[in-house]
């Protein structure tokens, strides 16, 4: 039979087409699938991450030599931070940096070589660059507030922190997190003490 001048197709050649077209159209559909599956999971991800894995990029010099300038860092924002975990918090829209040094009820102290004392017993502090009062102008012994924490940076000689009215403690619902994990700059990739 002839259609338009052509031969109609067998019954082979039109079953052959069909399950070619249907195969194609169940590829296109499984990749169309594929694709928003992926799609929807990488916007869950990102949320989660951002939501409980905050990252922050360093921006001073003040947690010298544990943390440095440009590093970019995880934060994870469950649990009570603990002494020595080093904490993201915010300060006049600005993200900081700091180690906690007292927590609530704390009696702090420093001598003026930069020596920390925690209810009179001195603080080993091996991540400190080098002892230093810094600026200072809090009266000691100094009694950490009610659900405030006493954070000082880790290059005491330029750091500006709890020891001075200008940061003050930090309260508690300004932390972010305890920074966690070192992201970038591939060279410090891992964990941070």
């Amino acid at each position: 039979m002839m259609l338009n001048g052509q031969p109609l197709p067998s019954k082979e050649e039109v079953e052959q087409e069909l399950w070619r077209t249907k195969k194609w159209e169940t590829f296109r559909r499984i990749l169309k699938n594929t694709i928003l599956s992926l799609i929807v999971a990488a916007a869950i991800a990102v949320l989660i991450f951002t939501i409980f894995f905050p990252t922050h990029r360093i921006t001073s010099d003040s947690m010298e030599p544990t943390l440095s300038r440009d590093q970019l860092v995880v934060c994870c924002n469950w649990g009570e931070p603990q002494y020595g975990d080093i904490i993201a918090f915010y300060y006049n829209n600005v993200i900081l940096v700091k180690r906690i040094i007292g927590k609530a009820g704390d009696v702090i102290n420093i001598d003026g070589e930069g020596n920390v004392t925690r209810n009179d017993v001195p603080l080993d502090e091996p991540y400190v660059r080098s002892l230093a009062l810094g600026e200072s102008d809090i009266k000691y012994p100094f009694v950490v507030p009610e659900k405030q924490y006493f954070v000082i940076g880790d290059n005491r000689e330029i750091s500006i922190d709890s020891r001075s009215t200008l940061i003050g403690c930090v309260v508690d619902e300004k932390v972010i997190g305890r920074v966690v994990f070192r992201i970038w700059k591939l060279k410090d990739f891992g964990l941070v003490n």
